[in-house]
């Protein structure tokens, strides 16, 4: 059951968190749209894309990426000046535990934590694609029209080598798919050229196809066959950008069939999927952090607090950007990388707890 002091810090929390959200996005949007007017310009980008197919998908996308630092900020703001007015004094005077204090804070959190994920789940990739397809247009092309030494395992011993692919005409070159049982080859289909033919619908030109049985080997030559294989050319084209734009089931399918396929390529994409569940469980540990900090009153007041405060976010910042590099470039694995951060600061906040409530 919440009582009245629950639903008054509820009120501070989440009222404190929407208006910074408010107040510093608004200033975001202002600085991008100063930095991009020119930009704009020079494009003749009409007014509706401007609102409609990125400032309107910059504003969940950039209040997912540093709802941590809001979080944490907020709870800073408001403890900060409770403390001050004596509040908290007088809450633990009246018999309330500091455990059952936490519980309104914990509360908010939690409304917070099923917030971010589900944005960051299933809205934000949406908003993202949108975004992301906004800036490959007007701002900074980052997507390509062919594709170069392409290998995948698309079945169980299945496996597909394209030396070169053309998105425009969908046909590769150079193409070798090669079946084996086990660790032995039974049959290598090589072709000139490979075509898309929709579906999962494909066409070989200029073929030859080996077979092997034993020591046996039989040779045919072709001009053309046609055959299915368990792939589009989309999947070709999938650059880490694009784990951003995948829902949370679009993702682990994505990451299960490459996995399978024996692609070395979804290292951006298994971190993203981490992510997904460390930024929201982050707002856990940031409120704990900035509750044990600022709930005491000290001789600086809320300015010392919020300096700290900012430093300390700025470092879980710092630190989660790094690690996840440190995951891309397979220093430590996605999991690790992601997750270290919220270790850490979940240990500062443990022993923070520790030594306030004593």
């Amino acid at each position: 059951m919440l009582k009245k002091l629950d639903w008054y810090i509820i009120k501070k929390f989440l009222g404190t968190f929407f208006l910074c959200i408010v107040l510093i996005l608004s200033v975001a949007v202002v600085f991008d749209l100063t930095e991009k007017m020119d930009m704009f310009v020079e494009e003749e980008v009409p007014l509706k894309e401007i609102l409609f197919g990125y400032y309107l998908n910059f504003i969940p996308y950039y209040f997912n990426m540093f709802s941590q630092l809001f979080i944490f900020m907020s709870v800073i703001f408001f403890t900060s000046k409770m403390a001050a007015n004596s509040e908290i004094i007088a809450i633990l005077a009246a018999g309330v535990s500091y455990r059952r204090f936490l519980r309104p804070y914990f509360f908010s959190s939690l409304l917070l934590f099923v917030l971010c994920f589900l944005l960051s789940g299933y809205v934000i990739p949406r908003a993202t694609h949108q975004m992301l397809a906004f800036t490959d247009k007007y701002i900074e092309h980052f997507t390509s029209e062919h594709v170069r030494n392409v290998q995948m395992e698309l079945e169980p011993g299945t496996i597909l080598y394209i030396e070169s692919f053309q998105r425009r005409t969908n046909t590769g070159y150079r193409t070798a798919l090669e079946h084996f049982d086990g660790k032995t080859l039974t049959a290598r289909l090589a072709a000139e050229r490979i075509h898309y033919d929709g579906g999962e619908k494909w066409h070989f030109e200029q073929y030859t196809l080996r077979t092997f049985d034993g020591l046996k080997e039989s040779l045919r030559t072709g001009i053309r066959l046609d055959t299915i294989l368990p792939i589009e050319p989309a999947e070709l084209f999938i650059v880490a950008e694009n784990a951003q734009e995948m829902t949370n089931p679009e993702l682990r399918l994505y990451i299960a069939k490459q996995q399978a396929r024996g692609a070395d390529n979804i290292k951006p994409f298994i971190t993203e999927w981490w992510k997904r569940w460390a930024g929201p469980i982050g707002a856990f540990i940031m409120t704990l952090l900035g509750v044990t900090m600022s709930s005491r009153k000290v001789r600086g007041g809320m300015g010392k607090n919020l300096g700290i405060g900012i430093v300390l976010t700025a470092g879980y910042i710092l630190f989660s950007t790094v690690s996840t590099t440190f995951s891309v470039t397979g220093v430590m694995t996605p999991f690790l990388a992601v997750w270290l951060p919220n270790i850490l600061f979940l240990i500062i906040g443990i022993l923070l707890y520790l030594q306030v409530r004593r």
